[in-house]
């Protein structure tokens, strides 16, 4: 019983020396960090100017995974298209401000997203709050996993 012991405290200990290993070598990489918050600058921009083939370029083509409003989506074109049908006109589209962007890195090719956005717009002013998942995919960062939670702003 106690050789049982010893082997499995043996093997939690490794587990965790190479998990923390692991977690070392991720919060290592500012300059990863970095190219994520440039990423989501970049994303930023291209709403701004009403270019949301642009904005969708920080997401996975065709593999994105969407999750708002109770609701699963699974397609790059879907959502394009969504984006492009409800926030088509500039008074529609609004302006909107990406703030208090933690990045944390889950692994080399792994970091986790939270944001606060805040969307401008005479009707319906939003804000709220996204949750990505990004992975480092033939040496450039994308999103794979993108989640809003938003709700009317006040006025």
């Amino acid at each position: 019983m106690i050789r049982l012991r010893n082997i499995f405290s043996g093997v939690a200990l490794s587990v965790a020396l190479g998990l923390s290993a692991q977690a070392a070598t991720a919060a290592d990489s500012p300059p990863d960090a970095a190219a994520i918050r440039r990423l989501v600058q970049a994303m930023q921009d291209a709403w701004n100017r009403g270019d949301f083939r642009g904005y969708m370029a920080g997401f996975k083509n065709p593999d994105i995974t969407f999750v708002s409003n109770g609701v699963i989506q699974r397609n790059w074109q879907a959502t394009l298209d969504h984006y492009v049908r409800d926030y088509g006109t500039p008074a529609k589209r609004g302006v909107v401000r990406f703030y208090d962007v933690s990045v944390q890195m889950l692994a080399p090719d792994a970091a986790m997203l939270v944001s606060h956005f805040h969307m401008s717009r005479k009707d319906k002013p939003l804000e709220g709050v996204f949750t990505d998942l990004a992975r480092k995919v033939d040496g450039h960062w994308i999103i794979t996993l993108n989640h809003v939670s938003a709700h009317d702003a006040p006025r």
